[in-house]
């Protein structure tokens, strides 16, 4: 029974990660275009600003999904560890769009009240969403010092309760990243929220 389950394990990792390769937007190996942002604290971030760092670790993320905001104490913690040896994070909101709860005054009140220690930024035609082919928040894109995507996924495997992780997919992809190998994962299914496409105007 036990080879069987890691039978089934090995084949069903290639599959969902074909699945993914099939979705749009970016995919693993390809090199992540710049883009430009502004942030919570009124300063425009590109990726270029990041041009001497051995990678960064892309999240979308928000204010008000329940499983972004079970996670901002861990991106915190991934943050104030990984940035001092060249790896930050940067948080992009993509539902600014929906205003309210996620308009860029709610986003600079979240950050000072969750004293966010990276950039925070909105997305606000979500173009860079878009491109990244972003489906949920909060999913995590992990780049390498060449801007190659090398990781697509999870911050871990427990959104609900962070004492009962036991997989660290982020954490172990960045690791994997400083010590020069390939991520153990390099696509792992996120839990989270939908995102708030923008709606067109109709017209009359």
């Amino acid at each position: 029974m036990k080879r069987l389950i890691t039978l089934l394990y090995v084949l069903a990792v290639p599959i969902l990660f074909a699945i993914k390769q099939k979705d749009s937007g970016y995919r693993i190996g390809d090199t992540v275009q710049n883009f430009k942002l502004q942030g919570v604290d009124g300063q425009m971030v590109s990726l270029s600003d990041y041009a001497n760092a051995k990678g960064v670790l892309i999240v979308f993320t928000c204010n008000e999904c329940s499983y972004s905001q079970r996670y901002e104490e861990r991106l915190i913690q991934l943050n104030d560890e990984f940035a001092p040896k060249g790896v930050p994070v940067v948080a992009i909101n993509p539902n600014t769009v929906a205003g309210g709860g996620e308009s860029m005054k709610a986003m600079k009140k979240r950050a000072a009240e969750k004293k966010f220690t990276f950039v925070y930024l909105a997305d606000k035609d979500q173009k860079v969403t878009r491109r990244f082919g972003v489906r949920r928040t909060p999913e995590l894109f992990l780049l390498n010092g060449d801007n190659k995507l090398i990781f697509i996924g999870a911050v871990d495997n427990n959104s609900h309760d962070s004492d009962g992780v036991d997989v660290h997919y982020a954490r172990d992809a960045i690791d994997a990243l400083l010590d020069g190998k390939k991520p153990p994962f390099s696509f792992v299914e996120s839990e989270g929220c939908t995102i708030k496409n923008k709606r067109e105007k109709r017209k009359r």
